[in-house]
């Protein structure tokens, strides 16, 4: 399984914290049909799509970018110890696993200079922070938290007329500890890094390009979360903010790296999770890559 890569000068890990079946693809994509979804199954068997129980298997994962200025991590999963009673396979987990997965690419929480989250959604902050002593405190303690603004706004007024339980555990206390930097979506860090605005799934959803000699990558975040929505773009996820808006945007986006050598670097495609886009009638290929 490929979880390190080269970027010209820079090295980029996958830090995967679980890859397993997790919904029913009718619920997960609620206006796919039972035709659409047959007709595409024998490609997205096994590795998308569970054959035992035919349920959409998802990556669980975080990628680290190391430049030679800054240590990034995009996207920190879902968390260990973290209360979740309305996500039964993600409640009160404790396997270690993301820890492991961190320590096997030769990195420690404190290695990590920034933390960007493309979006403020459950498994994408989760490991902001940690449990220690009862109280939650950020994992990552000499790295800055990057947020795009409009998102913490938007997360921080719903929490506060109605409690979520992973803004008041993974997101309030690094604001709290003074470690956020709360920025517009098309920042850019430095010569290497900057965001992309890719709304629709979440309100102010963004991408992380990635560029070194010549050579070029996104981190998608969820702005796709299944090949099936390569091949129809405008294929809508339960959770999405504004459908319609995620629909352009991701068809906007394969359209811009079709046919290029840039490496698409899904958050939760099955491994590699890596790969490249190619037209595919009137949608588009993801090609996986693994070497």
């Amino acid at each position: 399984m490929m979880t390190t890569f080269k970027l010209g000068d820079l090295t980029v890990h996958r830090i995967i914290e679980a890859e397993e079946p997790y919904y029913d693809p009718f619920t997960f994509f609620p206006k796919l049909t039972k035709e659409l979804f047959e007709e595409n199954r024998h490609w997205l068997e096994p590795k998308a799509i569970d054959p035992a129980t035919g349920m959409i298997v998802l990556c669980i994962q975080s990628y680290v970018v190391r430049t030679p200025q800054h240590t990034i991590l995009i996207d920190s999963c879902v968390g260990d110890h973290k209360d979740r009673p309305d996500k039964p396979h993600w409640h009160q987990k404790s396997t270690g696993q993301y820890m492991r997965s961190l320590a096997q690419a030769g990195l420690t929480p404190e290695d990590i200079d920034f933390v960007m989250c493309s979006h403020l959604h459950v498994d994408h902050v989760g490991w902001n922070t940690k449990l220690e002593n009862g109280r939650w405190v950020p994992t990552f303690p000499n790295a800055r938290y990057i947020f795009s603004e409009k998102e913490f706004e938007y997360w921080t007024e719903r929490h506060a007329k109605d409690p979520i339980h992973y803004v008041a555990d993974s997101i309030l206390p690094v604001f709290e500890a003074k470690l956020v930097d709360l920025v517009r979506s098309d920042h850019q860090l430095d010569d290497h890094i900057h965001l992309e605005p890719t709304p629709g799934h979440s309100i102010d959803h963004f991408a992380v390009h990635v560029q070194d000699m010549g050579r070029r990558a996104v981190m998608t975040g969820d702005l796709l979360h299944s090949p099936l929505q390569a091949r129809y773009p405008e294929l809508i996820m339960r959770a999405d903010y504004d459908p319609e808006q995620g629909g352009r945007t991701r068809r906007r986006f394969l359209e811009t790296h079709c046919d290029t050598d840039t490496l698409i670097c899904t958050i939760h495609f099955p491994s590699p999770s890596v790969g490249r886009i190619t037209r595919w009638g009137e949608g588009f290929r993801f090609n996986p890559v693994t070497d």
